[in-house]
């Protein structure tokens, strides 16, 4: 009778290997990570437009010299350190053996390119050219060494090298932002190589194994380009997704019920607030009660704007609109944030008060207005905005709401169709949050690249630029809250709500929520029990 023990071998062997094809197939389920985002994605250029949705997928491929934590501190990042040599020259010191997705070495040279990129950009609808409008030059002093002279003293210089990602001076020297949407200079330093896009739907990536960085848990990511509320929640409750971010607060308390699911949140650096043209006589969808034109622009009027923000019941739209998930704001930026003020709190309710300024400024019976806004940005946003028309018009002023998606909205405001408008903003300092929203536009030195009021206050100015001039923190801290109650009092803008964040996600796994409302792959790691 023949020996039993090849054939035993052999069925050991076969069951070995199955074994492994089993495991390997299990870890290659384990390490792929789907995540819906809730914004649309209109450009993966780095520095075409600075909005969040473009950044959010962005700084998977690309990283920035700087970097902030989840609670806003400044960083290291692709410099380990830097450092004023004076008041208009800092140095930057590189990391050292950075690789580029393509296996070549990061250098200064492409650090200064990335610097330099965002002022050459044609056609921007809001691009990156105001975060380095006080540079004056660049040198590249060795391959790890930069340093950067700017026009004036400077001492938001490193926040500001934050919002500049670091492209390939090879891939993106000539390349526009087709060519980043092509993928063709989607070369990076980050933790995930480009490896798909499909507009309006996902962007798929993979593991960058040379990365500088610990070692993310995930070989291949999906970003799913979810815009619609109720559409992420479904993908994640059926299984399509693993985590969600800016949960729609309608659902929050039954995934919070769920126990394959758990939701993460934190007060956002965001703050929802609303603009008011104080540049033109007669601004577009301002009328009397007849619709005709008015003799003035009654947003010109400080009591106009404080009968305004006495009409808005903040606590009733944190509440009800907001389901829980907002603050009501009295700052440009929320508490913790560079420059916050404490002492500031939010305009009380109060109708009648409200009624009596609007007689007091010559508008006893009101006026007509066209509230403009996104439908698909914010959370609520167009909740936001219908409660807020009915909160004026119920003290006199009719309003009207004019909601699209964020692409259509904000082509109407490039075409200044726009004189009442609402705009979420984050930001890790009040006084660049006032340099782009309130200061008066200039754009040799990149001020007021987002006041689409166009309000202007000297003093605010003034303060706005002392603070950004400081090197010394604690000094620049106490010019910049300074600079941010004048311009609250004033009401430069309307703040209305700072946003409480929330993810939801699979029970095995965790995210610590961000202040900035980031959501980041490499940041989502598998959960210990």
């Amino acid at each position: 009778m023949p020996s039993s023990r090849p054939l035993l071998r052999c069925w050991n062997a076969l069951l070995r290997t199955a074994f492994v094809f089993l495991v390997t197939i299990a870890g290659a389920a384990a390490a792929a990570l789907r995540i819906g985002l809730s914004g649309e994605v209109t450009s993966l250029d780095p520095h075409f437009l600075a909005a969040q949705p473009n950044l959010t997928v962005a700084r998977h491929v690309f990283e920035s010299l700087t970097d902030i934590d989840p609670q806003t501190k400044l960083i290291p990042g692709l410099a380990e350190r830097w450092r004023a040599i004076d008041a208009t020259t800092w140095e930057f010191n590189l990391r050292r053996g950075v690789k580029f997705h393509d296996g070549s070495a990061f250098t200064a040279e492409d650090a200064a390119h990335s610097i330099r990129r965002p002022l050459a950009i044609k056609g921007s609808p809001g691009g990156f050219a105001s975060y380095v409008r006080a540079v004056a030059s660049t040198t590249v002093v060795d391959a790890h060494t930069l340093r950067v002279k700017t026009k004036y003293p400077y001492g938001a210089l490193p926040e500001e090298l934050n919002s500049i990602l670091i492209v390939s001076k090879k891939h993106a020297q000539h390349a526009g932002p087709e060519d980043f949407d092509a993928g063709r200079a989607m070369v990076g330093t980050g933790p995930y190589k480009f490896v798909r896009y499909q507009r309006g739907d996902r962007l798929e990536l993979a593991r960058h194994d040379q990365w500088w960085g610990q070692r993310t848990a995930w070989d291949r990511v999906t970003l799913r380009i979810m815009p619609a509320d109720p559409s992420r929640t479904a993908a994640l409750l059926a299984g399509e997704l693993d985590v969600i971010e800016h949960v729609p607060s309608a659902d929050i308390k039954n995934l919070n019920k769920n126990n394959k699911l758990r939701v993460m949140q934190t007060t956002s650096w965001r703050t929802i607030l609303l603009h008011l043209d104080q540049y033109r006589r007669q601004p577009p969808g301002v009328t009397d009660g007849s619709g005709k034109a008015l003799a003035n622009n009654p947003f010109m009027d400080v009591r106009v704007r404080r009968a305004m923000s006495k009409a808005i019941n903040r606590a009733a739209i944190a509440d009800r609109v907001m389901e829980g998930l907002a603050v009501p704001a009295a700052n440009i930026v929320s508490p913790g944030v560079f420059g916050h003020n404490p002492a500031l709190k939010a305009e009380p309710y109060d109708p009648e008060g409200a009624k009596r300024l609007l007689a007091e400024a010559g508008y006893a019976n009101g006026f007509r207005v066209t509230l403009a806004g996104p439908n698909n940005r914010y959370i609520n946003d167009e909740q936001v905005l219908q409660t807020v028309a009915q909160l004026l018009t119920r003290v006199g002023i009719v309003t009207r709401v004019d909601a699209a998606p964020m692409s259509a909205f904000l082509g109407r405001v490039r075409k200044e169709d726009t004189s009442f408008a609402l705009l979420g903003w984050g930001s890790f300092a009040a006084d660049l949050a006032l340099r782009s929203l309130v200061a008066a536009p200039d754009p040799e030195k990149g001020y007021g690249a987002w006041n689409w009021g166009r309000s202007s206050n000297p003093k605010v100015d003034a303060l706005i630029e002392r603070a950004l001039a400081s090197v010394d923190r604690p000094q620049r801290e106490a010019l910049a809250r300074e600079a941010n109650t004048l311009a609250m009092n004033d009401l430069a803008v309307i703040p209305l709500h700072h946003q409480v964040v929330s993810w939801a996600m699979r029970t095995g796994l965790s995210y610590t929520p961000r202040t900035d409302e980031f959501t980041f792959a490499h940041h989502v790691t598998p959960r210990v029990p």
